[in-house]
């Protein structure tokens, strides 16, 4: 069964979302049987590393608060953030353009390796500091989970993967994606946010079985006759 999550790099919430759904995943007896798939989503297509020096003015500016207030509620991000397992550090964040690390994730899709780049991505953002819109720390992240370094100079140098990430953001929009991260189970069901991964669990059961039953064998009724088989006997 196929499992689609639209995310941004720069969300706070879709890494805290990634590990909720990977505990209730952990928990799934079918999980051998799920398929996931990372969809591009763009939060701010116009910031550029450099527009803010830290979350925590990039907050005070684009939503009125005191610097105060932003930081509290980074705090209260890190703290949930903490619970899931993850050590955010949201003072050395590089508020930056994920344009090309969607593009990065796309070239990782094509060799298996798409929820390492994610894992990588998201862990280079929040926890390490790392610009994410820069190409040496692109290239270094995919060496890291086992891309060919002048393969991914080579893209990000280029265009490709472009038109998959313009294709993610519109298809977001067209099933009425308003904000991230979120996950699409068997294209029939969807978990808007980080939600608790029982809610999760409860989605990816209920989704699941519906998806055993469109997928089961047929069962034919068969009215016999006369016939020959393989090993020669007619009857």
């Amino acid at each position: 069964m196929h499992v689609e999550i639209w995310s941004d790099v720069l969300c706070p919430f879709c890494y805290i979302g990634k590990r909720r759904f990977e505990a209730a995943l952990a928990q799934f007896p079918h999980k051998n049987a799920i398929t996931v798939t990372w969809k591009s989503f763009q939060l701010d297509p116009h910031t550029k590393a450099g527009d803010y020096p830290n979350y925590a003015q990039m907050l005070a500016s684009k939503k009125g608060l005191h610097p105060e207030q932003a930081r509290q509620m980074l705090n209260g991000v890190t703290a949930m953030a903490r619970e899931a397992g993850l050590e955010y550090h949201f003072e050395k964040a590089v508020v930056a353009n994920s344009y090309d690390a969607h593009r990065f994730s796309h070239l990782a899709h094509t060799h298996g390796l798409q929820d390492a780049a994610e894992e990588a991505l998201f862990a280079a953002h929040f926890v390490h500091g790392n610009d994410i819109s820069d190409t040496q720390t692109l290239v270094q992240i995919g060496t890291d989970i086992g891309l060919n370094a002048d393969e991914v100079t080579g893209v990000l140098q280029g265009i490709e993967y472009a038109d998959m990430v313009k294709a993610d953001i519109q298809e977001a929009a067209e099933i009425g994606v308003q904000g991230v991260p979120f996950f699409v189970f068997n294209r029939r069901y969807a978990v808007s946010g980080a939600q608790e991964s029982s809610i999760f669990l409860e989605v990816l059961t209920k989704s699941f079985a519906e998806w055993q039953q469109e997928h089961a064998p047929a069962t034919l009724q068969t009215l016999n006759g006369q016939v020959c088989t393989p090993e020669g006997e007619c009857v």
